[in-house]
């Protein structure tokens, strides 16, 4: 054989074998194999990064939201976006969110949409960024192969204001909630103890009443006692909630003396507080339309004389108050900084707010540092009793229309009592915002 025969021989055999074919394979799958990987990587970072983001935003917006309660909107934008920064350090993440990206404003609960307005507290919309127009895109690693070297992200929070049901209407307290035998309870009316509801027999709860608690299996009720309390078992609910408007009692005080309008009624028109004559209120010391005040020294109390009808008044003191036989307010506040445990009492008979079937105005509010004991006949219509230790009422049977009794001690109420719910005419009850996100 010729050296070129031979030659020729060797190149038609390379040209049919197949060795070799699986390495040229290989290189095509390993390329793709990295391609899948890479986007597996960084899309990865890109969910865990929209997450971080989505983190930063919510608590931007709820802090912002929560100073805006008692800060000007731009305190509230910078504690926002160092709320943000301490989720995303800027140092490491950029800027995520800008004063310009935290718009307070109102939610409409049934369209969903969100209505800028920078004079609201009731609602708010942060946008929180990692975008290259700021510096700040995630990186990609991998796919930049792929020629992508970057990614943008935006999110959006939304959270709004809210007042719990049981806050409006009902019995909250810190500690046990005691109410006895032979009470009913209407529609929407609440119950709820941060510690359990003590219930003895006979009580009825209308469907769409709540008795709360943080543990069910602590209730204290007599052998029996499901079967004895008609409706009782379909209203229980677990919980615990932060009683906020307990802890702003003081802003409370400072607020009417400050003639601040959120915490004012616009009933008074006066503007400055008159200081009352004597320790004795009787009704020719009232003008309706004032904010009064009186301070008491060395033990001395405070007496409404009998019969006495507060009506578009304000009261502060620090003063034991004593509610006088057939006492009733009607758009009138009364507050006290005493701490005693019977800063606000009656012998029976007083009547907070009008009884007007759940109409609008006409409502009153007892605040105080101490404790409330009302020892008979408690009528309440409208009414409001914020008391940082505890509440003991008996009520009259047929006299509780629209009640909202909080206390940061125990409420302890007796029997024979129909509480119904109103749902409105309470518009002047002093309340503590709570926040929820709504998107």
């Amino acid at each position: 054989m010729t050296r070129l025969t031979e030659t020729l021989v060797r190149a038609r055999t390379f040209q049919r074998t197949e060795h070799g074919g699986a390495t040229v394979w290989s290189l095509f799958l390993s390329a793709s194999m990295a391609m899948i990987g890479g986007y597996a990587v960084d899309v990865s970072n890109l969910m865990t990064s929209r997450t971080d983001l989505q983190i930063a935003a919510d608590a931007a917006a709820h802090a912002a939201l929560l100073s805006r309660e008692t800060k000007s909107a731009d305190e509230a934008r910078t504690i926002g976006i160092e709320m943000a920064a301490v989720n995303l350090p800027v140092e490491s993440y950029g800027e995520t969110v800008r004063p310009e990206d935290i718009v307070f404003g109102t939610w409409d609960r049934d369209t969903l949409q969100f209505t800028a307005d920078e004079n609201s507290k009731t609602a708010v919309q942060v946008t929180a960024w990692r975008h290259s127009q700021l510096d700040n895109p995630v990186p990609v690693y991998l796919l930049q192969l792929a020629g992508l070297d970057q990614w943008d992200l935006q999110v959006v929070s939304v959270f709004e204001t809210y007042q719990p049901t049981c806050l409006r209407e009902g019995f909250v307290a810190e500690e046990v909630v005691d109410v006895q035998s032979n009470n009913s309870y209407s529609n929407g009316f609440c119950i709820h103890s941060n510690a359990h509801v003590s219930l003895n027999s006979n009580n009825y709860f209308e469907p769409g009443t709540v008795v709360s608690m943080p543990d069910l299996d602590d209730i204290d009720l007599p052998n029996s006692g499901y079967e004895t309390n008609d409706g009782l078992q379909d209203a229980l609910r677990e919980g615990s909630w932060n009683i906020r408007i307990i802890s702003r009692i003081q802003d409370i005080v400072d607020g009417l003396l400050a003639f601040d309008p959120e915490y004012l009624p616009d009933y008074i028109t006066y503007p400055t507080a008159v200081t009352l004559p004597s320790n004795t209120v009787k009704q020719t010391d009232l003008v309706a339309g004032r904010l009064y005040r009186y301070t008491c020294n060395g033990g001395k109390r405070m007496t409404i004389d009998n019969n006495v009808v507060m009506s578009k008044v304000v009261l502060v003191t620090n003063c034991e108050i004593k509610f006088n036989q057939g006492v009733a307010l009607e758009d009138a506040v009364v507050v006290t900084t005493n701490t005693g445990a019977k800063s606000m009492n009656s012998p029976g008979g007083l009547r907070l707010g009008k009884d007007d079937g759940c109409a609008p105005g006409n409502s009153a509010q007892l605040v105080t540092m101490g404790s409330v004991d009302i020892a008979a006949d408690l009528y309440l219509f409208g009414a409001q009793i914020l008391a940082k230790d505890n509440i003991q009422f008996a009520a009259n049977a047929n006299g509780v229309e629209g009640a909202a009794l909080v206390a940061g001690g125990e409420i302890s109420g007796t029997s024979n009592m129909n509480m119904r719910y109103c749902g409105s005419g309470m518009e002047d009850n002093f309340e503590a915002d709570y926040f929820r996100m709504v998107n």
